[in-house]
């Protein structure tokens, strides 16, 4: 699943990403998203392909290899084997650059020239990869390495700080999406929540909840409008509640709702008339009752 990641204004000014292709650049940013919270992903081009250049079939499996090896010729990934012998790669300055609050467990094995602190020079080269200046691992300080280079993003006078979040143990369990919106209140904030509201998208979904059998749509679209605009005027949600519990018992056509909840806002009396009406009913003692004139 992809994930919410960041891409800073310096990328755009990073020389080792100028020194790829417009398409290769396009696929860095994209395995940005695809990548797993430890930077790390399959090393599969036709999936890639898939992934990201899905509507774009002129760049096919072909053009994003070539893409990946322009990628790790210039030190932005790191191409490996894991120990389960499936090709990986890594983005080789994720972690630096990309903040993951509540990280997912590990997904894919650890990149055995950066993860584990070993140099490229040491491990088997990696399929596709050209003979260049080997990347150094993160923290290295060799003349001629890559080292601190955010994600493609050059010119970073120092690596963002870490936030506390990505201290949390990596085998933990996934808690869905991790990334924390900036333009969000803060955790904690002292603004109050927005009164709770019912639309009429939620009665309607209660209404058909409630029936042995989902009603047509064109029956939900009706009584979705009549609901709608009941809300509108100002009718309580209470109420038109009760209206469609009328409607749903008796079977009725959805035009008749607003009858139905303006019986349920104001029911009639328990007589059905009047509080000071009295029925006519024949006298018992005519004679007095009349005074005799009949």
């Amino acid at each position: 699943m992809a994930r919410i990641r960041t891409i800073k204004p310096e990328a755009f000014a990073s020389e080792s990403l100028a020194s790829v292709s417009l398409s290769a650049e396009r696929t860095f940013f994209g395995l940005l998203t695809q990548a797993d919270d430890h930077g790390r992903y399959r090393d599969q081009a036709a999936v890639i392909a898939g992934l990201l250049w899905s509507l774009r079939p002129e760049h096919g499996p072909m053009g994003v290899e070539d893409d990946l090896n322009q990628l790790d010729t210039a030190g932005l990934i790191c191409r490996y084997e894991g120990v389960d012998g499936k090709r990986y790669l890594h983005v080789v300055t994720f972690a630096q650059h990309q903040k993951v609050n509540r990280p997912s467990g590990v997904r894919h094995p650890d990149c055995p020239h950066h993860d584990l602190d070993l140099t490229r020079e040491s491990a088997p080269p990696t399929r596709g990869a050209l003979t260049e200046p080997s990347a150094q691992a993160l923290g290295g300080g060799k003349e001629g390495s890559v080292s601190h280079e955010g994600a493609g993003q050059n010119g970073f006078l120092e690596p963002s700080p870490r936030t506390r979040e990505q201290a949390v143990s990596t085998h933990g369990p996934d808690l869905g999406p991790r990334n924390r919106d900036l333009g969000s209140t803060p955790l904690g904030g002292a603004s109050a929540h927005a009164p709770e509201t019912i639309s009429a998208k939620t009665l309607i979904g209660e209404y058909a909840a409630a029936c042995p059998n989902r009603p047509p749509s064109s029956f939900l679209g009706h009584l979705g409008k009549q609901t709608a605009q009941l809300l509108a005027d100002g009718i309580e949600a209470a109420h038109v509640r009760a209206g469609l519990e009328r409607l749903r018992a008796k079977g009725l056509h959805p035009s008749v709702l607003p009858s139905l909840v303006n019986e349920a806002m104001n029911p009639p009396t328990a007589s059905g008339t009047s509080a000071g009406h009295r029925p006519w009913t024949n006298p018992i003692d005519a004679q007095s009752a009349y005074g005799g004139e009949l």
